[in-house]
């Protein structure tokens, strides 16, 4: 489910969306292959190809205008690429969006709620737009969220904000998950709890496709990071393992110099 401006529905208990079964479980969860997308003489992808396996932490860096939000978004359904193949969960984003929106939790940079709209009012919208949703009355005990449960979103702070995206995320009961930024704008300590509760989803079997500016957070969560430049991917491996090639002492360092010293922005 992709969050933005969400009106509130005129009634509770409305009817979820009748979907089509779930997708078979694929080895990868995301096969891309040759991706371009041009915005007039800008290129935003070029022949970008990639593989998320399933079960994995993945993450996107990048300086701005690399590709990264637009690559997202190819991944998500809300663009299409210009050339090239993509399966997310076997399907073709654009052609089965209304299943593969059934299987896909995703929290954009930009994601917002209705400032009225209360924890436990989110969860419930959100659930009644899935066949099996999750429990969301679990999720709310589990993501630390009870205490909140009749508070406003616009009362919440920035954690707390967090953990109800991913709450929304996750109440679908989605294979793959798209976190945009997730950890922007927090304090230290919001942001490791945050890093705990992405680790409790990888756990639970659920792939994450992660885009973050941290090499931090990449390093504590990702198993395989890629590096996009000018629209091109210029490394794609596990973080230990960009650090030693790179001859870097640091991954911040490493990703640095693959990104070209800051000179994509």
């Amino acid at each position: 489910m992709i969050f933005g401006k969400t009106p509130i529905p005129s009634r509770r208990g409305s009817q979820p969306v009748q979907v089509d079964e779930a997708p078979a479980d694929p080895v990868n969860s995301v096969e891309a292959s040759g991706l371009t997308k041009r915005y007039g003489d800008t290129v935003a992808l070029d022949d970008v190809s990639f593989e998320v396996r399933a079960g994995e932490v993945f993450g996107i860096v990048g300086a701005n205008g690399a590709g990264r939000t637009t690559l997202v978004e190819c991944v998500a359904g809300l663009r299409r690429p210009d050339l090239g193949h993509l399966r997310v969960l076997g399907l073709d984003p654009r052609r089965d969006a209304q299943t593969l929106r059934r299987h896909v939790g995703i929290h954009l940079q930009q994601s917002s709620l209705q400032d009225s709209l209360r924890v436990w009012e989110a969860l419930d919208l959100y659930a009644s737009f899935y066949k099996s949703p999750v429990d969301w009355n679990s999720l709310i005990e589990r993501w630390g969220l009870a205490d909140k449960r009749r508070t406003a979103v616009s009362k919440l702070s920035g954690g707390f904000r967090q953990r109800l995206f991913i709450a929304l995320a996750l109440v679908g009961n989605p294979r793959l998950a798209i976190l945009d930024e997730l950890t922007t704008g927090l304090d230290s300590r919001a942001r490791r709890s945050t890093w705990r509760l992405v680790k409790e989803m990888r756990d639970d079997g659920v792939t994450v496709l992660l885009v973050s500016h941290y090499p931090d957070e990449i390093e504590s969560l990702c198993d395989r990071v890629m590096v996009l430049r000018h629209g091109r991917i210029v490394a794609l491996d596990a973080p230990a393992s960009l650090v030693e090639a790179s001859g870097r002492r640091t991954l911040e360092d490493a990703i640095i110099d693959l990104e070209g010293g800051g000179d994509d922005q």
